[in-house]
């Protein structure tokens, strides 16, 4: 019985990494196609000039804090400093334990506000709402702890603007990325939502709330995670959204409409991937309603953050955003082979359900398989070392195709030896971290079916100032 189990498990193995890989490659086709088209656009459009356009909508953005003592004032200066007419900055400090809120009051002089506001959404209890005679377009609000969804909530509740948008306070942002996302719902009314692309800021120097010098990081972590950014923002998310399949909207940097996100209920905050949940409820939410809809990936928008240094801290951010990810596929899988649901029931859920969701698991049986025919003397070498041996060109060449992706669009990182270490980490890479993360996702796995909630506080360093 096991002799017939583990070749049909081999076999199986192989087809979905064939199947895999292929996507990927369709993804960074199209994603080349879309990123030439985008640039053709950007040259005869001169971004500035939507400032006029009469249909333009003014955006709040929404910034959820919890013990961010250390990048928070830079986070908040870049906000206030966007090219922008008309938008808000509502900060939400969701019970921080250190200095986050002082800072805060300290640095932009804010005073007790007695605001009124239509409680839409329940959230924890308000401390305060606070606003700063230096800076009108800033309100700050103190709650009690809920975590992270629930201070979106408290955001969205106090929120004046028809769109409205999400930013992690250890996060900045371009000055002119605010008007380039809002781009899609001047162009289309069908537009619900849209995101854009994130980079690292690890060893980037801040000024003033602005990235005035791009660096790559020291640490060779933060290196392996430039590769995964860019192949998951630039090679594959690009080519979901051409294809409406786009299922995330990154956290860190999205943008939505606000009355459907109220008439969904809001970020659910029974989950720690509130992100996915909310896009995910929202297409299923339209499709119901049967209202035509569009949600976009913008690959130009810039939203810089800093990522994890430590092996443990990357593990648990790693864990969190499977957790997440398995959560909001699981609480909406009527959706999966629904044609009711559109191309997202036949297309973008089986997509997010086979190869995000269940990928790690069909990896480590992989890894494990191979160690059992090596262990019991069974292994086919010329098979094996063949197999590996495209597995890794493969690899190599999606990331090579993701740094070119990168220079085509944005080109951050143009020094020679630039390239030439992210190339280098391309094929490190291969070698025990992917199957460091595959085995911190199926751990995600078992904390989920053991009800694990908990969110995992990063420690961060702070950015680097001028």
């Amino acid at each position: 019985m096991i002799d017939f189990i583990h070749p049909v498990i081999t076999k199986t193995i192989l087809v979905y990494f064939f199947f895999l890989n292929t996507f990927y490659v369709i993804f960074i086709a199209i994603s080349l196609y879309e990123i030439f088209r985008y640039r053709n656009l950007i040259t005869f459009l001169n971004f500035k000039e939507i400032f006029r356009l009469p249909l333009l909508k003014p955006v709040s953005i929404i910034s959820p804090a919890f013990n961010e003592e250390n990048n928070i004032i830079e986070s908040i200066k870049s906000l206030l400093s966007l090219e922008y007419p008309l938008y808000e900055v509502i900060v939400v400090n969701d019970g921080s334990t250190d200095s986050t809120l002082e800072k805060l009051i300290k640095t932009f002089k804010l005073k007790k506000s007695f605001k009124v506001f239509r409680k839409s959404i329940e959230t924890k209890p308000i401390r305060g709402v606070y606003t700063s005679p230096l800076h009108p377009k800033l309100i700050v609000i103190d709650k009690i702890n809920g975590k992270k969804a629930d201070a979106l909530n408290a955001g969205l509740n106090i929120a004046r603007y028809p769109l409205f948008c999400t930013i992690d306070a250890d996060s900045i942002l371009n000055k002119d990325s605010l008007f380039k996302i809002v781009r899609p719902f001047l162009e289309n009314p069908k537009t619900v939502g849209a995101g854009g692309i994130i980079y690292l800021s690890n060893d980037c120097t801040i000024k003033s709330g602005e990235v005035i010098k791009v660096r790559l990081p020291r640490n060779w972590l933060s290196k392996f995670q430039i590769l995964e950014y860019l192949r998951a923002f630039l090679g594959g998310r690009i080519g979901l959204s051409a294809l409406r399949c786009i299922l995330i909207i990154s956290g860190a940097f999205g943008i939505f409409r606000k009355d459907i996100a109220l008439e969904c209920g809001g970020y659910r905050t029974n989950t720690i991937g509130e992100d996915m949940d909310l896009v995910v409820r929202m297409r299923k939410y339209l499709h119901e309603k049967k209202v035509p809809f569009l949600i976009h990936f913008i690959p130009d928008p810039i939203c810089w953050t800093e990522g994890p240094e430590t092996i443990k801290a990357l593990a648990r951010q790693r864990n969190r955003w499977h957790r997440g990810l398995i959560e909001s596929l699981i609480h909406s899988r009527k959706m999966l082979f629904n044609l009711r649901y559109g191309i997202t029931g036949m297309v973008a859920m089986p997509f997010y359900f086979i190869f995000e969701m269940l990928g790690p698991l069909i990896e480590f049986i992989g890894y494990t398989l191979f160690i059992f025919y090596i262990v019991s003397g069974r292994i086919n070498y010329p098979f094996a070392l063949t197999f590996f041996t495209l597995a890794i060109i493969y690899g190599i060449f999606l990331s090579l195709m993701a740094i070119l992706l990168e220079e085509l669009s944005h080109f951050r990182y143009p020094a020679v030896s630039n390239l030439f270490i992210i190339s280098i980490f391309s094929f490190l890479e291969n070698i025990l971290y992917r199957q460091f993360l595959t085995a911190v996702r199926v751990k995600a796995f078992i904390d989920f079916i053991f009800r694990k909630k908990e969110w995992g506080e990063l420690k961060k360093k702070g950015f680097l100032s001028d």
